[in-house]
Formats: C-alpha cells, sequence, structure tokens
C-alpha cells in the first residue's frame, strides 16, 4: 500500500532545505531538543568527492546552556559506541563536539541527516539527563557557604532577590547593606548554564551603566558546565567569574566584603 500524495506533502512540508553560502544546504528538521523549542538543524557540505553532514556542533552548544554536561563518563560511553557502530551510520562525535558523517554516495545523503538528527537528540538527552540534581546540589552547597561567611562577618543576606535594574533580573544571594555607603554589596549569582551566566554579565552591565553600587560576583560548578569560551569571556563582563571552590570561596567573598 503505498502513501498518498497527499501525506507525502504533508510529510516533506515537516522539513525546510536553506541554501547557505558555498553550496551548503541547511536541513530544519521538526525534530526538537526535549523540553525546548530549538529545531534539530543538519548541514550538508559538498567537499571533494564526498558530502559532510552534521549538525554543527549545536547538540553540545544547547546541552551546555541549558546546563548539560558534554564531557561526562556517559557521554564518552556514547561517543564509543557511536563510532563503533561507524560502519552502519558513519557517525562519530569529534573533538570539537560535533556529530559529523561523510557519505559518497548521493542516495545516501537523506537517511544519514536522520541519523545524525537523532544521534543529535540523544546527546542533549544524555547530557542534560541530571542536570536538575546536579543544579540543585550545586546551588545548595553554594548557599551553606555565602550562609557561613555571612554569619561569621555578621553581614546581612538576602535570597533569590529581584535587583533594582530593568528586566526584575534576579541574584541568587544579595550580602551586605545596599545603602552602606562603604561597601557596595555582593552580588552572587549562581551560574548554572551558560544563560544564567550571560545574566551575570547584563547585571554586571546594567550596574555600571546605571552607576549603581554592587560588585557581581559570578559563581559556576565548573567552567565545562558554562562552557570554557563563555567562563573565560565572562571574567571582562563581570566583577569576577570562579568555578566553585568551598573553600577559596569563602575567602574571596570574605576579602570582597572587607
Amino acid at each position: 500500500m503505498e502513501l498518498n500524495p497527499s501525506l507525502k506533502s504533508a510529510i516533506c512540508a515537516l522539513f525546510e532545505v536553506v541554501e547557505d553560502q558555498q553550496g551548503v544546504q541547511r536541513v530544519i528538521t521538526p525534530l526538537e531538543y526535549a523540553g525546548t523549542q530549538d529545531k534539530v538543524v543538519v548541514r550538508v557540505r559538498p567537499r571533494n568527492g564526498y558530502y559532510q553532514i552534521d549538525e554543527n556542533g549545536e547538540s553540545a552548544l544547547y546541552a551546555n546552556m541549558h546546563g548539560g554536561d558534554t564531557d561526562s563518563e556517559t557521554i564518552n560511553r556514547w561517543a564509543e559506541e557511536l563510532s563503533q557502530h561507524g560502519s552502519k551510520t558513519g557517525l562519530i562525535f569529534n573533538e570539537d563536539e560535533t556529530i559529523t558523517a561523510q557519505v559518497t554516495n548521493p542516495q545516501l545523503v537523506a537517511p544519514t541527516i536522520f541519523h545524525v538528527a537523532a544521534a543529535s537528540q540523544q546527546l542533549y538527552a544524555l547530557a542534560t539527563a541530571h542536570k536538575e540534581r546536579s543544579s540543585s546540589d550545586f546551588k545548595a552547597r553554594l548557599q551553606s557557604v555565602v550562609v557561613d561567611i555571612c554569619t561569621k562577618l555578621h553581614i546581612p543576606v538576602q535570597h533569590d532577590t529581584v535587583l533594582p535594574i530593568g528586566g526584575d533580573l534576579v541574584a541568587d544571594h544579595l550580602i551586605g547593606d545596599p545603602n552602606n555607603p562603604t561597601n557596595p554589596p555582593l552580588i552572587v549569582i549562581a551560574a548554572t548554564s551558560a544563560t544564567r551566566l550571560l545574566e551575570a554579565e547584563v547585571i554586571h552591565m546594567q550596574y555600571r551603566h546605571l552607576k549603581q553600587r554592587g560588585f557581581v560576583l559570578a559563581v559556576a560548578e565548573n567552567s565545562k558546565i558554562v562552557g570554557l569560551k563563555q567562563f573565560n569571556r565572562a571574567n571582562y563582563y563581570t566583577g569576577k567569574t570562579v568555578e566553585f571552590d568551598q573553600n577559596h570561596l569563602g575567602q574571596l567573598m570574605a576579602e570582597q566584603l572587607g
């Protein structure tokens, strides 16, 4: 039994193909990364004698932006299994965190696009599977350090506080008295994802633009969760951005508040 023409058209309409520069075909699939509205997009790049098909590293990027971990043992095992099945699908997970395949037969381009799209969803799902538990644990440990140092220094602290700037941006911890003319308050941001780290940068820039008193300290569980490039860049757009270290963090906050 064959599919009727209208159903065939309906299925094909779910895919959008856009031609980019240098003959690259960008295939926007109907598949989405779980829990988001971001579509899985696959590129088909003509090379000398073959086609390279990849997702441009977006699976890992989105996973990191949503607090995932693309350098975990789970992902490493998944990458090994992916390469072991290379004879069937030709897919590999490169060191630059891009899912890639190469085909020489034009008839294999379409099925390979599906393989890459499916692998993209797998990578995202595995990388973000434990993010809620990890994020919750990290925020609890950070709050413990904050409360401990504020208790020792007899400094007031507010948690989950809306800041007096545009956008209703929230500080995880606002330490000190904003009305104290001697020491500016310490605004602590738990950077659980690249997006949250970006919010810390926006808070810092708004405080500078409005000439408000406040020092933004962004704390990431580790640089890989937010992305190494984003982590390094953030030091230029916040008061300071650091990885979580229970011993050193308390000392850093005490120095800033002193």
